[in-house]
């Protein structure tokens, strides 16, 4: 529903960039802002007071406001006045907050203006680097999938010396002695197992494989797959992290911290399927928290700093996720996790569609 202001927020409120892509908004709201919410915090407040002769919640104003003093109610109006005014002060100077701003009350009075200010951390201003040119260099040089005759013949050799050093295992196992048997050459040492129908047939599960020309040809598939998801993995990365040497940016701390609080979650995750409690885990490798944030800080900007790259690109791009796979993968989640904030799901479905949408473009070019 629209609503109306006494009170021109350009007009009235200024705006100061601070260090670490912060900024500090500063102004006063005229009384008659501060008054409109006088009713609202009364019924607010008089909801717990309880004072004798009166049933609670049903206190006279005159009363309720004898009780409570005029400061307290001056405060609890400012707080709503202030709440009520913060989004359109954002919204009027095209301010991209992120996080809780810290509010500080700078002047407050019957009868007088609110003055107040708030430092906020903003998503910081950068230029894209030539994204396109860079992504279109390392495409050019992308690994081939195939797996070559070098490779199959290294990982055949790989599989027969595991298969005879489990055999020699078995046998010493079987003598009572360790002995009896030489030791197994390392593989720098070692000369090539010849690899006849017969030992490709007991390799794998019974019968899985026919003869040499059958065992290569599925090893192959099963190599070429493998590498294929490596591969994709890798020169992802290896665009992303070009682009972010690349960019330039000034992060707030408030990006880190909030990949590194993600970070945690998944640990605790982790540990909560393992039946493990962080404190027993932190003891077991030697760790405070502390030193696990110090650790994982490096890679927990490099996120930050990768996920405002991706939202830019999409800016730069037109990129926006389809709206029916995020209903539906929404959804989805929703039904796995039934606790879970609606809201906060569907910005995180949103989120990695659009990454994706994304880094498929940058393989593209």
């Amino acid at each position: 529903m629209s609503h109306s202001h006494a009170v021109d927020f350009k007009k009235a409120f200024t705006i100061e960039e601070l260090a670490d892509s912060q900024v500090k908004i500063s102004g006063e709201l005229p009384l008659v802002e501060l008054e409109s919410e006088r009713q609202a915090a009364l019924v607010a407040l008089g909801k717990n007071v309880t004072i004798d002769g009166f049933r609670k919640g049903n206190v006279p104003q005159a009363v309720l406001e004898k009780h409570l003093g005029e400061m307290t109610i001056l405060v609890e109006m400012a707080e709503r006045a202030i709440a009520h005014a913060y989004p359109h002060i954002l919204e009027t100077h095209n301010i991209d907050a992120i996080g809780q701003p810290k509010i500080e009350i700078t002047k407050i009075a019957k009868g007088n203006p609110l003055g107040f200010s708030a430092t906020v951390a903003v998503i910081p201003k950068f230029d894209l680097p030539d994204y396109k040119k860079i992504a279109q260099g390392i495409n050019t040089a992308r690994k081939s999938d195939e797996v070559d005759e070098a490779e199959l013949e290294t990982k055949i050799q790989d599989i027969l010396r595991q298969k005879a050093a489990y055999e020699k295992l078995q046998a010493k196992a079987a003598q009572k002695t360790d002995d009896s048997l030489p030791d197994l050459p390392t593989p720098e040492t070692a000369a090539p197992i010849v690899l006849t129908d017969e030992l490709a047939q007991s390799l794998g599960k019974p019968g899985q494989f026919e003869n040499i020309a059958d065992f290569k040809q599925k090893l192959r598939e099963h190599l070429e797959i493998e590498k294929k998801t490596d591969n994709a993995a890798s020169h992802r990365a290896t665009i992303t992290d070009a682009i972010i040497e690349a960019t330039a940016v000034t992060l707030p701390k408030i990006l880190i911290d909030s990949e590194i609080s993600q970070m945690f979650a998944h640990m605790q995750e982790d540990l909560d399927r393992a039946d493990l409690k962080m404190e027993d885990y932190l003891t077991h490798i030697k760790k405070t928290k502390e030193e696990l944030v110090a650790e994982w800080t490096p890679a927990a900007a490099k996120r930050a700093k990768l996920q405002l790259l991706l939202n830019e690109i999409a800016r730069a791009e037109k990129i926006t996720p389809d709206v029916e796979k995020v209903e539906a993968q929404t959804k989805e989640l929703l039904e796995r996790f039934k606790d879970a904030d609606p809201t906060r799901v569907k910005l995180y479905v949103a989120s990695v569609l659009m990454n994706e949408d994304v880094m498929q473009k940058l393989e593209a070019m």
